[in-house]
């Protein structure tokens, strides 16, 4: 009778079970986090590569219509509102590099700095209008060229 009492008398976690769940916790958050940061960080480069995309339609169809690629991206395209202020939910500004011509162009999705994606492992995309793919100053068939930054 008497141990049955001190049964009911306890209530509680000792300190090591709480030091053990701690534990468990920190070690499984060490472990995912990465894994979600990079999620994360994908799903933006994502979103860069389709903004380029989405420019270099523009581009041609403009070419087609006006004869010559535009030297100019308009504002919505570029991530941009009206009065030209970058749009605070996007991580890349996309732009016509300099130096295009109406004959050629080549388009660059920068991440804007500071900033989440600004030291990503892809760098600066580009996107030529012969469909040349670029990242981190390299375009595909360069040495050192990432694939997996226009494949995921």
């Amino acid at each position: 009778m008497r141990e049955k009492n001190r049964r009911m008398q306890q209530r509680g976690f000792t300190l090591i079970e709480v030091m053990i769940v701690v534990a468990v916790v920190s070690i499984l958050t060490a472990i995912a986090m990465p894994s979600y940061n990079e999620y994360i960080r994908r799903g933006h480069r994502a979103d860069a590569r389709a903004g380029l995309l989405q420019a270099a339609q523009w581009m041609e169809r403009a070419a087609t219509a006006g004869g010559v690629y535009p030297t100019n991206l308009p504002n919505a395209l570029q991530w941009k509102d009206s009065n030209g202020t970058a749009d605070p939910a996007k991580r890349y500004t996309i732009s016509v590099v300099n130096g295009n011509t109406g004959a050629a162009f080549t388009l660059q999705a920068v991440p804007k700095s500071p900033g989440p994606q600004a030291a990503d492992k892809c760098g600066t995309y580009t996107l030529s209008n012969t469909g040349v793919q670029g990242a981190n100053g390299k375009v595909s068939g360069d040495t050192g060229y990432d694939a997996s930054c226009w494949g995921k």
